[in-house]
């Protein structure tokens, strides 16, 4: 599994945001991620083998929706009772080792879905969960095999599931990474035009 880049809100920010009952980012929150997609080019940029010098004109500067603060919502993490183990299939068609830990239940533009969350196999101590998913979006305005969100464990189970955050795992711009392809269950039946995009689909929809 590659190295997955941290781009959720800090947790202070989405405890405060919850806390107080919003039902919207906070007024920085389209700055925030102005800035971290920023950061992360310029990360790219000076990266010696995740994007390879002759291939950063093809994918940078990446390319995304719109923000769209609808689809930054609050979730509820169930635990799973057991965690469940599973070979997930990866891009290169090996498998890796993952642990189901629970679901994320949440509501988009109105519709209940909820995805998986997942650990490496293993894991004893949680720092992150691992959230890759696909949409009707998926192999047409965004990568075939579905794009990753990283949360940071809360003690209430409480989260913000942030697609505009969303981002392409590493193989989609260096076929010589490993990576996780979203499982079936974490497919929603909704496109999600927020987050990450092909830099080909720039012309298929206003940005």
């Amino acid at each position: 599994m590659h190295r997955r880049a941290a781009t959720s809100l800090p947790l202070l920010a989405i405890l405060l945001w919850l806390a107080a009952g919003c039902s919207s980012p906070p007024p920085d929150y389209p700055a925030r991620i102005v800035a971290e997609r920023a950061h992360k080019d310029e990360f790219l940029r000076g990266s010696a083998d995740i994007i390879l010098p002759a291939d950063r004109e093809k994918f940078l500067p990446l390319s995304y929706f719109s923000i769209d603060e609808s689809y930054a919502v609050p979730a509820q993490l169930q635990p799973a009772a057991e965690r469940t183990r599973l070979q997930m299939p990866t891009s290169t068609g090996t498998f890796d080792a993952m642990e189901r830990i629970g679901h994320l239940q949440f509501t988009v533009k109105g519709q209940p879905f909820k995805l998986s969350a997942f650990v490496p196999a293993g894991t004893t101590r949680i720092t992150s969960l691992f959230v890759p998913f696909s949409d009707l979006t998926s192999g047409t305005e965004t990568y075939t095999a579905g794009r990753y969100m990283d949360l940071t464990p809360t003690a209430t189970g409480i989260y913000v599931v942030d697609f505009n955050v969303a981002y392409h795992p590493y193989c989609y711009y260096n076929p010589s990474y490993i990576c996780p392809i979203a499982p079936a269950e974490n497919r929603l039946p909704m496109p999600i035009r927020a987050g990450e995009r092909l830099r080909s689909a720039d012309t298929m929809v206003p940005r």
